[in-house]
Formats: C-alpha cells, sequence, structure tokens
C-alpha cells in the first residue's frame, strides 16, 4: 500500500463565526471542465440489499444540504480498489459528491437502525448522524458499505444535529487507514470533505462529512435492536442476511446459527489480538461499536499505548477504566455473549439447549484469543515453532517493559533491529531475561536472518502516535494545513521500512506533556 490520498485546494476555517476558506498548499485536484461533466457515473455499481430487509431495521432519510461544500482530502487508491474513477471529476462536482448533495446512481440513502450496551446499560439506537448510500460492489465482487457520517438529523438522531466537526473526522481517517496500513481489519475512510458550515460544540467548528467504507455496518447492536422487539421473523431475516453476506458458505448447513456464531467469535477473537499486539486501545467498546465481520469501527476516544501499562486509559469518558488496554479480550467476550444471547431462538427451540450450545462455544473464546495472541507475539520476538514456556517469556518481558516504563512500539522495534544501546536495556532484569530470550532463539526452527527479517514485517517502527495525531489535527484545524497529516500518513505507510525520512515519527512523545485524553468527538 501507499498513501494515495489527494487534497484539495481549500480546508475550511471558522473566522468571527463564519467559515472562510484557505489554500492548503497541497496537490490539489483537476480544475473543471466540460468534458469531465459526463464521468459523474464514475463507476458507481450501487446495490441496496439492506434495505430489502423488513423495514423495522432502517428509515429512509436524505443528507442535509450544506452550504458550501469543499472536498478536504480523498483516498485515491481505495477509490481505485472501488471501482471507482473519481479523478477526472470535477472539483465542485466530487465536493457535492462527498457531501450528499448529489446522490451517486443506484443510492438509496437509508439510517440504520440498532441498539447497544454502552458501558454495560442496554439502550436502543440507531445511526444519528450517519448515512448509507448503499453497498459497492468491487471490480473483484466484494460488496462494501459506503456510508456518510456526519451528514444530518436522521429519525435516530435523539436531539443531536447529526452533523460532525473536521477534526474528529480527519481523526478517524488518520487512525482507520493506519490500522489499514498495519494489516488490521478495519472499516476504511475513503473522503472527508467540509460543508462549509458551523457546528456548535464546545465551541464553533468547522462542519465536514467523512465517507466511511466497511465490509457492512452490521452490529451486535443490530441483532440486540432485532432481538428486543420480539419479532422472531425479522429477527431472522437479519441474521441470515448477514450469514448469506458474510458466511455464505453456511447456507444449508445443519448448525447455521450455531456456526454463524463461532464465525463471528473467532473473527473478533483475532481482530482484538491484532490491538493487543500494537497497543491499540479502542475506548469505546460498546456493543454497537462491534462489527459481525470482524472490522474495527468507530474511532472516537481511541489510541495507541506508548509506555506499556494494562490499566492505560485514554478515553474522557470512561472513569472506570471499564474499556482499559489489559481488559480488551475480556470485553469482548462479554460483547460476544451478547450476541449470543440474540441468536438463542433461533440456534434451538428449547432454550436450555440453546444456552447450553452457545455457552460451550463462548468458552473457547479466551483460548482462541489467546492463540492468536500468542501466535502473533511469537512472530513479533521472530519466533516460528512453538516451546511450553513461551507464555512465562513473553509475559516477563511485559513486566520488565511496565516496571521500566518502556515504550511498547519502540522495545519491540528495538528487538526487531538489535539496537538496544539505551540505558534501560543495561538493566539486570532485562539482560537476564534477552539471555533466556537469545538461547530460544536459538532453538527455533529460522535463522537468525529470517527471523530479523519476520520481527521487522510485524514490528512497526511508526505508529500514530497521539501527539502527532494532535499536531497533524492542529495544523489543519487551526493552519488549514494538510502537509503534516500528509506527511504521518506517509510516514505510517513507510512503518515497517523503516525510511530514515520519517526517523522523527519513530520517537515516543517528548517527556513532561500532560495525561493524553481522548473525546468522541460527537
Amino acid at each position: 500500500m501507499r498513501n494515495g490520498f489527494v487534497f484539495g485546494p481549500n480546508v475550511c476555517k471558522i473566522e468571527c463565526g463564519q467559515v472562510g476558506v484557505n489554500s492548503c498548499g497541497e496537490k490539489e485536484l483537476r480544475s473543471e471542465s466540460p468534458s469531465s461533466t459526463d464521468k459523474f457515473d464514475a463507476g458507481w455499481k450501487l446495490e441496496n440489499s439492506y434495505a430489502r430487509l423488513p423495514d423495522v431495521f432502517f428509515q429512509e432519510v436524505d443528507p442535509a444540504p450544506v452550504a458550501a461544500p469543499e472536498v478536504c482530502t480523498w483516498n485515491q487508491s481505495l477509490a481505485s480498489q472501488l471501482g471507482l474513477d473519481l479523478i477526472d471529476l470535477p472539483q465542485s462536482e466530487l465536493a457535492r459528491l462527498l457531501t450528499g448533495q448529489r446522490m451517486p446512481p443506484g443510492a438509496k440513502p437509508i439510517a440504520q437502525a440498532y441498539a447497544g450496551h454502552q458501558f454495560g446499560g442496554f439502550t436502543m439506537l440507531g445511526d444519528g448522524r450517519a448515512i448509507l448510500l448503499g453497498e459497492q460492489r468491487t471490480p473483484t465482487g466484494e460488496l462494501l458499505d459506503i456510508q456518510f457520517k456526519g451528514a444530518g438529523r436522521t429519525p435516530f438522531s435523539r436531539g443531536g444535529d447529526g452533523r460532525a466537526a473536521l477534526g474528529p473526522m480527519l481523526r478517524e481517517l488518520i487512525i482507520s487507514e493506519s490500522l489499514a496500513m498495519l494489516g488490521i481489519p478495519t472499516t476504511r475512510s475513503l473522503a472527508v470533505a467540509t460543508t462549509g458550515e458551523v457546528v456548535q460544540r464546545e465551541t464553533p467548528l468547522a462542519g465536514a462529512i467523512l465517507t466511511r467504507v466497511a465490509a457492512s455496518h452490521l452490529r451486535v447492536g443490530t441483532f440486540q435492536y432485532a432481538a428486543a422487539r420480539q419479532e422472531i421473523g425479522n429477527l431472522q431475516a437479519l441474521v441470515d442476511y448477514a450469514i448469506d453476506r458474510h458466511d455464505s458458505d453456511l447456507v444449508g448447513h445443519p448448525k447455521t446459527y450455531l456456526e454463524f456464531f463461532r464465525r463471528v467469535m473467532d473473527r473478533q477473537a483475532a481482530l482484538i489480538a491484532q490491538w493487543q499486539q500494537i497497543g491499540f486501545i479502542h475506548g469505546v467498546m460498546n456493543t454497537d461499536n462491534m462489527t459481525i465481520s470482524g472490522e474495527s469501527i468507530d474511532f472516537g476516544p481511541c489510541a495507541f499505548m506508548d509506555h506499556y501499562d494494562p490499566d492505560t486509559v485514554f478515553s474522557s469518558i470512561d472513569h472506570g477504566g471499564r474499556y482499559a488496554y489489559g481488559n480488551q479480550p475480556q470485553i469482548g467476550q462479554w460483547n460476544l455473549a451478547r450476541f449470543a444471547e440474540t441468536l438463542l431462538t433461533l440456534i434451538d427451540d428449547k432454550a436450555e439447549a440453546a444456552v447450553e450450545m452457545v455457552t460451550d462455544v463462548l468458552k473457547d473464546y479466551l483460548p482462541c484469543y489467546q492463540r492468536y495472541w500468542m501466535d502473533g507475539m511469537r512472530r513479533k520476538l521472530g519466533l516460528q515453532s512453538e516451546e511450553e514456556h513461551d507464555l512465562e517469556m513473553i509475559e516477563g518481558l511485559l513486566n520488565w517493559m511496565q516496571n521500566a516504563n518502556a515504550d511498547f512500539t519502540v522495545t519491540f522495534d528495538h528487538l526487531s533491529t538489535k539496537k538496544l544501546c539505551d540505558d534501560r536495556y543495561q538493566d539486570g532484569i532485562f539482560q537476564t531475561w534477552y539471555q533466556r530470550y537469545s538461547e530460544r532463539c536459538e532453538r527455533d526452527s529460522l535463522d537468525s536472518s529470517s527471523s530479523e527479517a519476520l520481527m521487522r514485517s510485524v514490528n512497526p517502527s511508526v505508529i500514530p502516535r497521539n501527539h502527532r495525531v494532535e499536531e497533524a489535527l492542529a495544523a489543519v484545524v487551526s493552519d488549514n494545513d494538510l502537509s503534516v497529516m500528509n506527511r504521518l500518513l506517509t510516514a505510517m505507510d513507510s512503518t515497517y521500512e523503516r525510511d530514515e525520512k520519517y526517523a522523527e515519527y519513530r520517537s515516543p512523545p517528548p517527556t513532561g506533556l500532560a495525561p493524553y485524553r481522548t473525546f468522541c468527538g460527537t
């Protein structure tokens, strides 16, 4: 992958309560030309499979009109993967497209209904500021959701304005695309466009709309919504739709619904293991933020851990540490239990039998997660074979990192490159651990050069450090400058190559910074 973002010539800035427009100086979109206006279709092949479900699962809604749409940035390489040729669209047409002022061919805009356990408490929800246009059929045959985020009020807005601010939308773009660059399943960000309007939060902010791409937006909360309505026919229609879309080989299986639950469990175990292996903290693992596809979704108070500490929490609203880094695997299991509850009536007519079956599957979650986590941690240490005491050795390293206040990403990067020059590596506890690790490597089936190559391929040298993300967002919002964000994305795209041009992105945050806090951005 290579950073495929194209940046528009304008970025919105609030001045005296109004939205002004200044040049950002980045690579510009092509100017309008009469010959390009007939290319609006641009490869759209939208389908509306979700909208064929019973209408209790959605409400038709159009994106709100906006005052002055402008393209901030869009991902040309992702557009190509979707089969879209946007580069020749006039800038004004592209801006209208990316803010919902002109619908692409085949679009049927809807807001999806769902429920969710939010910090443990159940509530009925729905897309309060997101609008699904449909599903794009890609050149490879995939069916991918195209959704606007921040496109105005919907019937599920619950008193909100349905809008989004530029900073949080760019934050989602940076984090989601960074996860994609790291090889972790995630929703993607096709574009961010500004609306030319003020969004009122604690202060007036420039409004924006994110175009999100997902395998689907089916969440655990979608199934909770269906189950809570106690309409078995609608629930079965939803589950059958999900199976057909994500696990079509299970159609006709004698235990279709139980095996579907097992598939979702496996995907979530694999995803959370990958989060743990790079120090990613989602921040709000509510059941409405957990996808059936196994993709990461909804990037509000998420962040990457600097020094290793299982109790790390960044979210300003997670006062009890429910979604701390070390709790994520167990929360995944708790969420899956809530998902299992929605499927019981379909798995077996007898409630006790259904509970017993899903319980047996759910018991496999932690061992399944542990296998994925151990496999990934062995790769991070350049190991291919398995030995009985590997877990003890890995935990020994993590315990040392916590006690030494060592940076998670930097430590594994240094191990990958054998650059163990820092004073902390002279610590006796680390030296003892390293001797044991070296002996373990000698017994492994990989030779030293292959082991190092493996480590370099899975241990990132650059992550979207919290202070770097804030730096990039401030440059856009305050100074109309997209170049800082572009450089961060480019550095992320070179993370496994360790390009010296981006050496400054490898360092932990400067000492003396205040504890980092993240916010949902709504």
